[in-house]
């Protein structure tokens, strides 16, 4: 059991990273096994609620993939693939919009109000957040050129607007934000979340971008979680991708990464949310446990 005297160095411990992240605004995506497991869900709110009773601004964004698929499978809405990409059509574009907006947003907001937060629920439309426009999928032929194909209402954030979310910072509140976009037109997007946390983290010039996967980090070798890069460079990330260490899934989480810092965004990480309190663990003691992308 942790005696008073270890306790106690915990939290001299986080006594410098308090004061240097007080004031300043942490976006947050909110994914992967983190947003399954309950255990894992009262740890991550927690660590928002703590971050912001010790002076920091929290700002989450959530995605809800695994949710979403749950709900096309009961109503049994049959998804369409193109080349391996499904295709949003619109009676899927109204499943995305219920369950991430209207039951995953408003569980994350109740859940952190209940723990002593104040948290309020907004989507991409909500004061013209987001603005998005069509994503064309890319696929690859066997003769190795890439065929750009209709996925439907995903898009692309062309502009943000975050003058509602700065708002509600300034009054104390927590911002929870689902990755529905409105177009020119008034149609919906879905957004990936990892850029909608990144174009979010840019336009409001946060310290921190911190991304929980359901992975440690870069790993040298992919196989041992042991190779963890704790720092890596923009440039060491080039090289990286040239050695085929980072690839996959983690190309779009670094490539989101790359996009706040070249925004301003001081500083990234990619954590592993299966591992209690990681937002913690990364940002107020010492070792850290994730992966920094930096300039």
């Amino acid at each position: 059991m942790t005696t008073a005297q270890e306790r106690a160095a915990i939290l001299v411990e986080a006594l410098p990273y308090i004061k240097k992240f007080y004031g300043q605004t942490v976006v947050i995506k909110y994914g992967g096994h983190a947003m399954v497991s309950e255990e894992l869900k009262q740890a991550v709110l927690t660590d928002v609620v703590l971050m912001k009773y010790v002076g920091m601004h929290p700002v989450l964004v959530h995605g809800g993939g695994p949710e979403i698929s749950a709900m096309l499978r009961r109503l049994d809405i049959q998804s369409r693939f193109v080349g391996g990409l499904r295709v949003t059509d619109e009676p899927t574009m109204e499943i995305v919009e219920m369950v991430l907006v209207g039951k995953i947003n408003k569980d994350i907001v109740a859940r952190i109000n209940q723990l002593g937060g104040r948290a309020v629920g907004l989507c991409g439309k909500d004061a013209g957040l987001f603005t998005a426009v069509r994503r064309a999928g890319r696929v690859q032929q066997p003769d190795g050129t890439v065929q750009e194909v209709d996925i439907g209402l995903v898009g692309d954030i062309e502009r943000v607007n975050p003058g509602i979310v700065s708002s509600l910072i300034e009054q104390g509140y927590i911002p929870v934000i689902a990755p529905v976009a409105m177009g020119n037109g008034g149609e919906s997007y879905n957004i990936n979340a990892d850029y909608a946390a990144s174009a979010l983290a840019g336009a409001l010039a946060a310290n921190k971008l911190i991304n929980l996967t359901d992975v440690p980090g870069i790993l040298q070798k992919p196989d041992d979680p042991g190779s963890l890069l704790s720092v890596v460079s923009r440039q060491d990330i080039d090289r990286l991708v040239r050695q085929g260490v980072i690839g996959g899934g983690m190309l779009p989480k670094v490539d989101c990464c790359l996009h706040a810092l070249q925004a301003g965004v001081q500083t990234t990480h990619i954590l592993d949310g299966r591992v209690p309190h990681a937002i913690l663990l990364e940002v107020f003691t010492d070792r850290g446990i994730g992966t920094m992308v930096v300039n």
